[in-house]
């Protein structure tokens, strides 16, 4: 039996589409720019062009129609399969924001919640400190303020037994009264103020005692300024309590103008009296005499009990 050979068919080359053809031709033109420009640069006519392309596809292994070359050169020169960027206008803007909506929506969440963030900001740390604020002051004016002047005022009223210090209340009373009508909360505040002060003046009860201590001056002189041929003379006392505590008193120092809170000042008197009291002194080292005044309560005046000048000064 022979042996007789069977060959087996080779499978036939596969045949690409026209149209994806002519299109594989204008992608090899457009990669070989080099050979385009040199095959049109010699003045090549389309058939040389397309003879080159012809022999391109051989060395493939690709056989292609010379119809198919010819369409591929034709569509090249036509840009019928080239790209060209569309020219801005509205459907274009949309269709990009359509493309890009999700990360044009994070920037648009982003941008919310830093304006959310900052409007809560802007409520917290400004807006409702400020109507907190508008709050209290509303109250001061309304409630707070009236009823201290009234009760302050009252309070007053009981602890007077001086005339002057009844006229001096009403008349804080009435300062009040037009600035709360005014809505002056600063002065409002000034009365009620002025009004304790008047009346912590009333209550205070104290003695003025001439000091009297080792390394202390009882006494001094001093020459005023604006005569040196003059001399003024002054006991050095305190305000002390009947329970034994000093007082600080504001103190009007007659030599600068300037009042201060001090606790012993000098008093003005004759020299007469000053060598009288320092002559005490000297002689056992204790003043016997040493209450110049008594300030009693619900009164604003001291009582001398000795002759004062009135002046007096806090730095000597």
């Amino acid at each position: 039996m022979s042996d007789t050979l069977i060959s087996t068919p080779q499978p036939a080359a596969p045949k690409l589409d026209d149209l994806m053809l002519a299109m594989d031709v204008v992608d090899t033109l457009r990669h070989d720019q080099r050979l385009v420009e040199r095959e049109l640069s010699a003045s090549f006519s389309d058939e040389a062009l397309i003879e080159r392309l012809r022999e391109i596809y051989k060395g493939q292994g690709i056989e292609v129609s010379h119809r198919v070359l010819e369409e591929g050169v034709k569509a090249l020169k036509e840009k019928r399969f080239s790209y060209g960027a569309p020219k801005p206008s509205l459907a274009r803007s949309l269709a990009l924001a359509w493309i890009g909506r999700e990360r044009i929506g994070k920037i648009l969440l982003a941008a919310f919640l830093v304006i959310f963030a900052g409007a809560l900001a802007h409520h917290f740390l400004v807006a409702w400190p400020k109507e907190i604020a508008e709050v209290k002051a509303q109250q001061e004016l309304t409630q707070l303020l009236p009823k201290s002047l009234e009760a302050n005022h009252a309070d007053v009223l009981r602890e007077a037994k001086a005339e002057a210090a009844t006229k001096y209340a009403a008349q804080l009373l009435s300062d009040g009264k037009a600035a709360l009508a005014q809505g002056d909360a600063a002065g409002a505040r000034k009365a009620v103020a002025d009004m304790g002060v008047l009346l912590n003046d009333l209550r205070a009860e104290f003695s003025l005692r001439i000091i009297n201590r080792p390394g202390e001056a009882s006494g001094v002189w001093r020459e005023p300024q604006i005569n040196t041929l003059a001399r003024n003379d002054y006991l050095i006392v305190e305000a002390v309590a009947p329970n034994g505590r000093v007082f600080s008193r504001p103190i009007l120092n007659e030599e600068t103008g300037v009042t201060s809170k001090v606790d012993k000042w000098g008093i003005r008197v004759s020299n007469e009296l000053l060598q009288k009291v320092l002559a005490d002194k000297r002689d056992n080292g204790i003043i016997e005499r040493n209450i110049v005044g008594q300030k009693r309560r619900g009164y604003l005046d001291v009582d001398y009990v000795m002759p004062v000048l009135g002046g007096t000064i806090t730095k000597w």
